[in-house]
């Protein structure tokens, strides 16, 4: 069988190896654990996380379209996981728990609409590969993380009940001075409640935060940090990003496999896998889900830190305006520090080496797709190498 569509479903659970028992600390989008004394609290917070896999049987994409993306959608589920977290974070918390069985709160209920495989959810599948193909990758094409990143900063436009900023930060460089602009803009150009994923979205929006100056911010930034092999010189970097408070956590992979990347354990990253395929769900009337496949329920992969691809994406949710400052400061911090090599840089303003603002689209208009294209379809394509 190909390792790119080897699914859950062909392994036993025995399989799957447990958290070692080590002393080493246990870190997961920017929480600590303990493997010898909370090892049912870390495995209750990694099932909590959202987990978006392949399906099959869903309508097909485009019309006529793949009615299944085994095979070649895992960087798309990748996607949807690492903005799913955001999701969970600006409207449950971080500190929020999945349990089987129990009725999820009401915005839990919208998050995973956002998500359904059809093509008239904000992040399903559908509108994920459709709105690549302004991106120059026609549907069933493998992404790389560059492009998907692209993609969810589209989307995330339309979703006018979560109200997030998405900036994709390029050349290795987070410029402050861009995404307090593209915060401005988001507040400028905030769209009007509209029906989607079966409510009237924006309409349960908080009355304080139509006038707030700040809005939710995901920070994603597409690196490469080697050529063919990750510079072991990043592995540190990369880790402190994993224990910051803000993190979103990783997209990225090794040979054939995109993985989403949560935390890690001693020289090991702790990741969620989407090469499983499962039959696509249908909401009841009710708007309910039947939730139990968003899940995973058995021990977290794990894989050795060195075997991740050099070509990666990042992420970072910054709720509140401090939380951004908080982030910029340990960013700063962390850039200080010995022994290890920062991943990106930190500026105020943008540094005259880069291409204008308007090209790197930070007002969230749609119109400027043919401009985008010829900017971001060269990065991404080392990491199609990887073969199916």
């Amino acid at each position: 069988m190909d390792a790119a569509t080897l699914t859950y479903d062909t392994l036993r659970f025995g399989e799957f190896e447990d958290f070692p028992e080590t002393s080493e600390p246990v870190w997961v989008l920017g929480t600590q654990f303990s493997a010898l004394t909370e090892k049912d609290e870390i495995l209750s917070d990694i099932t909590s996380r959202l987990w978006f896999t392949y399906r099959k049987s869903f309508l097909p994409i485009g019309g006529t379209g793949p009615t299944s993306d085994t095979g070649w959608g895992c960087m798309l589920r990748c996607g949807q996981m690492i903005l799913g977290q955001a999701l969970v974070c600006r409207h449950l918390g971080r500190d929020w728990r999945w349990v089987r069985g129990q009725r999820q709160r009401e915005e839990y209920v919208s998050i995973l609409n956002a998500f359904i495989d059809k093509k008239d959810c904000y992040y399903s599948i559908h509108q994920i590969a459709q709105m690549g193909v302004g991106e120059g990758k026609s549907i069933g094409q493998w992404y790389g993380p560059n492009t998907v990143a692209q993609v969810l900063k589209k989307l995330a436009v339309f979703d006018s009940w979560s109200r997030m900023a998405v900036h994709v930060a390029m050349d290795n460089t987070v410029v402050i001075e861009e995404i307090r602009r593209l915060i401005n803009a988001v507040n400028v150009n905030a769209a009007a409640p509209r029906e989607m994923n079966g409510c009237l979205e924006g309409a349960c929006a908080m009355a304080e935060e139509e006038t707030a100056l700040w809005r939710p911010l995901v920070l994603l930034i597409p690196l490469r940090l080697g050529l063919t092999d990750i510079n072991e010189a990043y592995i540190e970097t990369l880790k402190q990003c994993f224990m910051m408070p803000q993190s979103l956590g990783v997209i990225g992979g090794k040979p054939n496999s995109a993985h989403y990347f949560i935390g890690f354990v001693g020289e090991e990253l702790i990741y969620l896998d989407p090469h499983t395929t499962q039959p696509a769900v249908e909401p009841s009337e009710d708007g309910q889900v039947p939730d139990d496949s968003y899940h995973c329920q058995h021990p977290p992969c794990r894989m050795d830190i060195c075997e991740l691809d050099p070509s990666i994406a990042a992420g970072f949710f910054c709720k509140t305006e401090d939380d951004f400052d908080d982030w910029c400061a340990r960013i700063r911090k962390m850039s200080c520090s010995r022994g290890s090599l920062p991943m990106f840089e930190l500026v105020d303003s943008q540094p005259s080496h880069l291409i204008s603002a308007d090209v790197l689209n930070l007002t969230p208009d749609f119109s400027d797709s043919d401009r985008l294209e010829r900017f971001f379809d060269s990065e991404d394509e080392e990491f199609e190498i990887l073969s199916l």
